[in-house]
């Protein structure tokens, strides 16, 4: 059996210059995030030949086919013909998160990272982080059409506290230079609620795309805060990056109409008055997750005035995909 576990991850800055409509054209695109201790899971095994079915997908359905063109799931689909599985593998796959789907986390990436990890290791095949990335993107956007950017893909891969740049020719995932304190502190004043609110993440996408040669301007400034928040966090100066979140969320809800709601806009403004400095939506917009930096003193007061969002403790993961095989 193979196990593969794939983190997700917490974008601060720079999300939507990740889209290659975008950094192509427009002189490059750049993101800060990191990865957290909340993560995606999949095994992968032979399915024994005694069954009477083929193949065994285990996801938020249970799907037993003899063929993988009868798999509804379009990403265990097509991972599978993508890797060069006959029509008949003979394969039992399960899907595990610890966080909701489509709620801003990069579930739906991770999980392509980790179904591709899996059935490498299955293989007996070796990878990278940036294989693993790029053969997600490849997966997600030119096999599935999804309206997807870089940075996911490369963020749940790789792991870490990362500065992730986007030109026409590379990605480049550089572990910012800060110390273990500096992420420490960080870790400790962030804090994540949940929403509610699932969307699927390349509708909203997709309006963004359209939007880019009128939100140029906007592109441009948060491009630019991952410097600012770069520079920010290599000096240990935690409380002016998370100041600097509230920034980077005036500026995303300028990217497209249906990034933010009343009901959104709501929460962020009790989480503000009840003491945090910042915060964003985390992924496309519309929904899912939100992100605050509060300071020690004042985070009980959020919680209490969030009482109708659900508070998800973290910590901060340091590794990418990984996998085991068990014999």
């Amino acid at each position: 059996m193979i196990i593969s576990r794939t983190p997700y991850r917490i974008s601060f800055f720079g999300g939507s210059t990740d889209y290659p409509a975008f950094y192509m054209k427009y002189g490059g695109g750049a993101v800060i995030s990191t990865t957290i201790n909340k993560y995606c899971y999949v095994t992968c095994r032979d399915l024994p030949r005694y069954f009477e079915v083929s193949n065994k997908f285990v996801w938020s359905k249970v799907e037993l086919t003899n063929s993988y063109d009868e798999v509804e799931h379009p990403v265990i689909r097509e991972g599978l013909r993508m890797l060069g599985f006959d029509k008949n593998p003979c394969l039992e796959i399960h899907h595990q998160g610890d966080l909701p789907a489509r709620s801003g986390m990069a579930t739906s990436s991770a999980f392509a990272v980790s179904l591709l990890a899996a059935l490498y290791a299955y293989k007996d095949l070796a990878y990278t982080p940036k294989v693993l990335a790029m053969q997600a993107i490849h997966l997600e956007r030119y096999r599935l059409k999804e309206n997807v950017g870089d940075q996911d893909q490369y963020a749940c891969a790789y792991g870490g506290f990362n500065h992730i740049t986007f030109t026409g020719t590379a990605v480049n995932a550089h572990r910012a230079p800060c110390s273990k304190k500096t992420l420490t502190t960080l870790e400790n004043n962030l804090m994540l609620f949940y929403t509610g609110g699932q969307r699927i993440a390349s509708v909203v996408a997709k309006d963004v795309i359209d939007n880019i040669p009128k939100k140029v301007d906007v592109l441009n400034r948060m491009r630019s805060l991952t410097i600012e928040a770069y520079t920010l966090i290599s000096k240990g100066k935690v409380d002016e990056f998370g100041n600097l979140l509230h920034t980077t969320w005036q500026l995303k809800k300028q990217t497209s109409d249906v990034i933010t709601n009343p009901v959104l806009d709501d929460t962020y403004r009790r989480a503000r008055q009840a003491g945090a400095l910042g915060g964003k939506l985390l992924g496309a917009g519309a929904g899912g997750f939100m992100l605050f930096y509060v300071p020690a003193k004042y985070q009980v007061t959020v919680i209490d005035a969030l009482q109708d969002c659900k508070y998800v403790p973290f910590k901060f993961e340091d590794k990418g995909t990984v996998t085991w095989k068990l014999s």
